[in-house]
């Protein structure tokens, strides 16, 4: 699944219990009508991957929906949801990588004056 949309905010690492575990949260703003503001948590040695962003860039994140069941003291079920991010990549760079490409007019038209004699494609699918 992927998250797309502006980068509100970037928290700072967080370092958890005495092995260590480690979590940074970022927070999307959604371009839609009605615009969502998406956390989502990276864990461990995904942290670094926001490391290279910044407020405000054009995002698509891509994630994985988790979800756990926590038994209370009173014997009762609670259902948790999480939304952990793996991938991160800025839109801005994939807009520019079109934007070097030479505009369509000045590409040569493809030949089509084409004959029957071509050779019969003899693949068999």
């Amino acid at each position: 699944m992927e998250v797309i949309g502006n980068i509100k905010l970037i928290g700072d690492v967080q370092t958890f219990g005495s092995a260590g575990f480690r979590k940074r949260e970022l927070v999307v703003t959604t371009d839609e009508q009605y615009p969502q503001m998406i956390m989502v948590e990276f864990l461990q040695d995904k942290v670094d991957l926001l490391n290279n962003y910044k407020v405000g860039q054009d995002v698509k994140v891509s994630i994985n929906l988790r979800g756990r069941e926590w038994i209370n003291p009173q014997g009762e079920a609670k259902y948790f949801n999480s939304i952990n991010g793996w991938r991160i990549e800025s839109l801005a760079q994939a807009s520019s990588n079109t934007q070097n490409l030479p505009p369509v007019d000045q590409f040569q038209k493809a030949a089509t004056n084409f004959t029957q004699e071509e050779p019969e494609d003899d693949l068999p699918f």
